[in-house]
């Protein structure tokens, strides 16, 4: 039976009820378990989508006999802000997740876009893979989240970099001051607020009319945000500037987690394992430089590199994103995290 996003809100509610349990789970008898997964991101977004399509396929692939999935992506079943609560309330079995739309939610998941951070962690991808100390330590602080992270895509993406109107260039951290940004992550927003920009939290589907109209002077976000909405086209400038980051993640609530059939996990362990192994690594080693890149500068968009002065300074405006992070997540794991991020521990 085919469902649709209005067929699923019928049956829920928007929340947890029996009404969905009894639709997608199967019978106790049946020897192949269905499970449910999700992600916002549209197929559009080619080098976020192949982990997920892959992670899935991997499912399909080699435990057919074991689990049937459903997945739906590009928000057809939920939207981005729909997904954790629906995965919590037990409404879904899986979720894939850019940790820069949930570091509020969960704040541990902040390490992967503090803006003196993400860089050196992009760099070095062992450092957040599965069986990891820090992939470890955060699937620590997951738990009291009841949530378990399976994988990370094996690193965070390529950092989020300022990209400017033709009308409103920003080509330093100095032409900051007085634009109006749009930016996604809390970590993003202190330190882009800490530079006088106002800044503005707008979904991505909306950013291509906002940069036309100039609602918005530029915009903090990924080369996959760009491409996937055809950002280019409104843009005249990208200073390369690192001011955040995030990583795809699959989650599972925990108490789901541990009830699931031991098959079905180690099933989902297996794809995860591939998952880790390729989905950051295509995207930042392969579809960024030989794909996204090229067609940027194909554009005409003039590609500027940081100074070591707005280096030094976004770095500088850092310690107080860092000092409210370690507030919400505690002071030790805050700084574990850090120094296992930065190579130190």
């Amino acid at each position: 039976m085919a469902f649709n996003r209005r067929d699923f809100l019928k049956l829920t509610g928007g929340v947890a009820g029996a009404a969905f349990a009894t639709t997608f789970r199967p019978p106790a008898a049946r020897a192949v378990e269905t499970i449910t997964g999700v992600t916002y991101l549209p197929q559009s977004y080619k080098a976020l989508s192949f982990g997920s399509n892959g992670f899935v396929e991997h499912l399909k692939k080699n435990a057919a006999n074991v689990v049937n999935v459903d997945f739906f992506d590009s928000g057809k079943l939920l939207k981005a802000d729909e997904q954790l609560p629906a995965l919590r309330s037990g409404n879904i079995d899986f979720m894939f997740h850019t940790t820069s739309y949930i570091t509020r939610s969960i704040p541990i998941l902040g390490i992967t876009g503090l803006p003196n951070v993400v860089e050196p962690l992009y760099e070095n991808p062992g450092r957040i893979a599965k069986g990891s100390p820090l992939f470890d330590l955060i699937n620590e602080q997951l738990v009291k989240e009841d949530l378990v992270m399976l994988s990370m895509g094996g690193n965070i993406l390529e950092p989020e970099y300022v990209w400017s109107t033709k009308a409103a260039p920003i080509k330093s951290i100095a032409d900051v001051k007085g634009k109006k940004v749009r930016v996604v992550s809390f970590e993003a927003t202190g330190v882009m607020e800490k530079f006088g920009a106002g800044a503005v939290r707008i979904p991505s589907s909306e950013l291509y009319l906002a940069m036309q109209r100039g609602t918005i002077d530029a915009a903090v976000a990924n080369i996959s945000t760009i491409i996937g909405r055809s950002i280019q086209e409104q843009t005249g400038t990208v200073y390369k500037l690192p001011i955040t980051a995030y990583g795809i993640g699959i989650f599972v609530e925990t108490k789901r987690w541990e009830k699931m059939d031991a098959a079905v996990k180690s099933a989902m362990e297996a794809a995860a394992d591939w998952f880790d192994a390729e989905s950051a690594k295509v995207a930042n080693d392969d579809i960024y430089p030989n794909e996204y890149w090229p067609m940027i500068q194909k554009a005409g968009v003039e590609i500027i590199k940081p100074s070591a002065e707005d280096l030094a300074a976004v770095d500088k405006a850092s310690e107080q994103v860092v000092a409210e992070w370690k507030k919400q997540v505690g002071e030790e794991v805050g700084q574990r995290a850090i120094d296992l991020a930065l190579g130190r521990a």
